[in-house]
């Protein structure tokens, strides 16, 4: 119940934060405010400061309090509440897994997928065949946790993790979900390298501006980490140069991302995309 509070009172202070943000003259005083308030975890997880350029721009801007990688223990621990569950913004997903699955395409390689969040939850609605090999790749300190829980919670065997991102080489599925924001590049430049690239790509819940990329910092309460957010047609024409064509795309409005003194970096939805490779 105490945290419950904590959280709506976070969330209340944040909008209050933007609201105020907006009025004239207010800017030069309440922004050095919030940047402490911001340091100090005064908003709760999922808060955002600042935007740049670049990743070195805003890792140079980022509040030496808290650490600013997701390369943490405590990192590993997260989101254990959605083994057993999806949500709304998974269901596109699912849908395009089933018909792959269904194709023969059975090695998945899940960039960012944590400890197997996906592979957990997905479980319960797809059938997966004993062919299947769903590989996911992460930080050290979370693949870590990843294999200690597997080797009690995935009896089949199907799950494995790899330290190397370029380990996607060959696979026939290249997933990823909720995770392209906090890498330090970008898929397309994964892909390109790639002695093999995959066939099929599947995007989720991806923050993504109409027209401008940029990086702000996200506070995740453990750590205060670079967030990289994509212009859509930048992001699309690096797959579509690389000869993959876009075969469906949605929008989630579980998520959204709110920069005070920022609006025009204001987004009000998340992306996801079906990427085909065509040549």
């Amino acid at each position: 119940m105490l945290t419950e509070k904590l959280r709506l009172t976070g969330r209340i202070c944040r909008r209050i934060a933007n609201e105020i943000a907006q009025l004239p003259g207010i800017e030069l005083l309440s922004q050095p405010l919030y940047r402490r308030l911001f340091a100090r975890q005064f908003f709760g997880g999922n808060s955002y400061c600042g935007a740049w350029e670049t990743i070195a721009e805003a890792k140079a801007n980022a509040p030496a309090l808290l650490p600013s990688s997701y390369d943490t223990e405590p990192a590993g621990k997260m989101y254990r509440n959605e083994l057993e569950r999806i949500t709304v913004s998974d269901y596109p997903v699912l849908y395009w897994l089933t018909q792959l699955l269904a194709t023969g395409q059975h090695r998945v390689f899940d960039l960012g997928g944590h400890i197997g969040i996906k592979y957990y939850a997905f479980r319960r609605y797809l059938h997966y065949p004993p062919a299947l090999r769903w590989v996911v790749h992460d930080v050290p300190a979370v693949l870590a946790q990843g294999r200690q829980f597997a080797a009690e919670h995935d009896p089949e065997r199907r799950l494995d993790f790899a330290a190397r991102p370029d380990d996607a080489s060959g696979c026939d599925v290249l997933l990823s979900t909720g995770a392209l924001q906090y890498l330090d590049y970008t898929l397309a430049e994964l892909i390109a390298r790639l002695p093999q690239r995959p066939l099929h790509v599947l995007v989720n819940l991806t923050p993504m501006h109409p027209s401008r990329s940029y990086f702000t910092l996200q506070h995740i309460g453990i750590a205060i980490c670079p967030y990289r957010v994509s212009a859509v047609p930048e992001f699309v024409t690096a797959m579509e140069k690389l000869g993959y064509t876009t075969v469906d795309r949605w929008a989630t409005h579980e998520r959204n991302v709110r920069i005070p003194f920022r609006p025009e970096c204001d987004i009000d939805s998340y992306h996801g995309f079906y990427f085909r490779r065509e040549s």
